[in-house]
């Protein structure tokens, strides 16, 4: 993602217009990615749980919204300290900003960079909460998501985009998110699991999505909002790059979604419905990084090895035993190190910068502070993340009872249920039509 840069004041940028809308309607569309990731993490978990669910997003939407403006966007694009916050006391409570103050060399006023990168934070808390369904109290969630977005997601923003952030300096490339959302969500996930433990019956009940209409209608909803995401990462539309992100964003989607389809037959001898969903979503985080710097053939190829990688990878946590509840680890983890490493090697030179990876006679140095960018974000995040929830979890508790959890989270937590059919049916010719008797097997019990 572009960040502040200095200019001199005879090529000082003038607001632009066309700029400026631009970027007010991608920040529209990656706001959309919320709602459509609580409809596609909501559909794949049991009827019992799936209000909880889309409510774990929903919420980020306002806590974030609200501490962005207090004091966030001033900690991860403030002035630089020592290379790992920023502080800037005009953005604290985003009252020193004249409404045509312009972003540091952009032609788009400080407002817009802000509600833009606001969509970003909000998003990251929430692809967390998928890791973690059936089982965490929504209160705990809650305070959760305040103290991991102020002491992980934001310095970490800064690390990577902030002008003075180390990661920034040291020449890491992460267009629109690879390490800063994508890896930085799925370590978190992988470290407050490892703390709170499995859902009752983990690899013994059957915990099959109790809707896949509404995980498709997620799935296409985060990939139309993931255009105004990558695309509206160069701050402008001016140079081609914003249209080169566009098509990568589309073109390794693409890929991705048949490589795991393709995969999926070949392992298991269906082409399902989720894997598609899957496919597309770990295709899009994969390109977020690297699709400012790669050619559309080189999208292709980051696409495929991420659709593979991702689809190899959800499987791991019956082996090694962690119950990453809707594949947060295995899509967003692994395929933000995919993408955020492949820019190593399929970076052109030709696109966002002349930075070329190990195909196009870069040598390793790229592949190397990608791996170093990676890993530092990754270790930060488990930690940190692991840490919160351990102290939550001793003080206040972060899951619910057993009992709870069995009967379902929706009805304890929030007295809703997503679904009532107690009104279904009526109208004259029911109530004049003898109903049959149910039978036995339409009588049991089912697994919601």
């Amino acid at each position: 993602m572009a960040s502040a840069i200095t200019t001199l004041a005879a090529d000082a940028p003038t607001l632009s217009a066309a700029n400026t809308g631009f970027m007010l309607i991608c920040s529209a569309l990656v706001m959309l990615m919320t709602p459509g990731l609580a409809f596609f993490y909501g559909g794949m978990v049991r009827v019992k749980s799936s209000l909880n669910m889309l409510m774990m997003s929903f919420i980020s939407l306002g806590i974030v919204t609200i501490l962005w403006v207090l004091y966030g966007f001033s900690l991860a694009f403030g002035t630089d300290s020592g290379s790992l916050i920023g502080w800037n006391s005009d953005y604290v409570g985003l009252s020193g900003i004249g409404i045509t103050e312009l972003w540091d060399g952009y032609t788009i006023p400080v407002y817009v960079f802000a509600v833009f990168q606001l969509m970003f934070a909000v998003i990251t808390p929430a692809l967390i909460s998928g890791a973690l369904a059936d089982r965490v109290k929504f209160g705990a969630w809650a305070l959760f998501t305040a103290l991991w977005v102020t002491v992980v997601y934001f310095p970490v923003a800064h690390w990577v985009w902030g002008a003075g952030g180390w990661l920034f300096e040291l020449g890491v490339i992460d267009f629109a998110g690879g390490t800063a959302v994508h890896i930085n969500a799925g370590a978190a996930a992988l470290g407050v699991i490892l703390v709170i433990g499995k859902r009752v019956g983990f690899k013994k009940d059957p915990m099959r999505p109790h809707s896949l209409p509404l995980v498709m209608l997620g799935a296409g909803l985060l990939w139309f909002g993931w255009f105004g995401f990558n695309a509206g990462s160069w701050l402008g539309n001016d140079d081609g790059v914003g249209a080169v992100m566009f098509v990568n964003t589309q073109v390794a989607t693409a890929a991705a979604m048949l490589a795991w389809l393709a995969y999926e037959k070949l392992r298991h001898g269906s082409f399902t419905t989720l894997g598609a969903a899957s496919g597309a979503v770990a295709g899009l985080v994969a390109i977020t990084p690297a699709g400012g710097a790669v050619s559309p053939l080189g999208a292709i190829a980051v696409g495929a090895i991420a659709g593979v990688l991702c689809a190899m990878a959800v499987g791991l946590k019956y082996k090694f035993g962690f119950d990453d509840s809707l594949d947060v680890v295995g899509v967003h983890l692994v395929g933000g190190v995919a993408g955020s490493l492949l820019v190593g090697l399929f970076a052109t030179g030709g696109v966002q910068s002349d930075v070329a990876g190990l195909f196009y006679g870069g040598g390793l140095e790229q592949l190397g502070k990608q791996a170093i960018g990676v890993f530092a974000v990754l270790a930060y995040s488990l930690v940190v993340s692991a840490v919160l929830a351990l102290l939550l979890d001793k003080t206040i508790g972060m899951r619910v009872t057993e009992d709870v959890e069995v009967a379902g989270i929706d009805q304890a937590e929030h007295a809703e249920t997503a679904y009532d059919f107690s009104g279904a049916g009526g109208g004259a010719a029911s109530r004049n039509t003898a109903a049959p008797a149910p039978s036995a097997a339409a009588s049991k019990k089912v697994d919601a």
